[in-house]
């Protein structure tokens, strides 16, 4: 299968693509194309279901790698989203909810977390925590704060919002 980047947008218009679409819930279908996120795109490419193409050229993993890691903190995310794929989460954008993911269990039609990625190092905003943890609440959600450590080990908790 074959995944191409175009400026901004990653795509593919294969049969294999629509049918993982269909069954693994990675990309979303619009007339017979499946657009991905970066991280379904990297996730795809390094376990080999696809390849990436760009200008008409095959590109490595390392190539697309580098081209989507502007910043440390894709690569952090993008472990996030690996782990919860390889558990079996169907893993959408979230960014409507203000973060990077939302993430249902199989067969749920509901998001049951909005994802919040944060590298062990980095300092916990509380003001931007607590937005986070109302708009999950007001959304019938809930937040899974995702720590990941120096050796790129994730933690994760799970936020619920209750009344004392």
């Amino acid at each position: 299968m074959k995944i191409y980047f175009n400026n901004e947008k990653i795509f593919s218009n294969s049969q294999k693509a629509i049918t993982l679409a269909k069954t693994r819930k990675i990309g979303e279908i619009k007339k017979e194309i499946v657009t991905y996120s970066p991280y379904e795109a990297l996730y795809l490419i390094e376990n080999k279901k696809a390849n990436a193409i760009k200008n008409e050229k095959k590109l490595s993993y390392k190539e697309i790698l580098k081209k989507l890691c502007r910043g440390k903190e894709f690569y952090i995310k993008y472990l996030v989203f690996k782990e919860l794929k390889e558990k079996g989460y169907i893993i959408k954008t979230g960014l409507k909810f203000g973060e990077e993911f939302r993430v249902y269990k199989k067969n749920e039609k509901h998001a049951k977390w909005i994802v919040y990625p944060i590298h062990y190092s980095k300092k916990l905003d509380l003001r931007e925590f607590i937005a986070k943890n109302r708009i999950a609440h007001s959304t019938a959600k809930r937040i899974l704060l995702a720590i990941i450590d120096s050796e790129e080990k994730i933690i994760f908790y799970e936020i619920q919002w209750i009344k004392p």
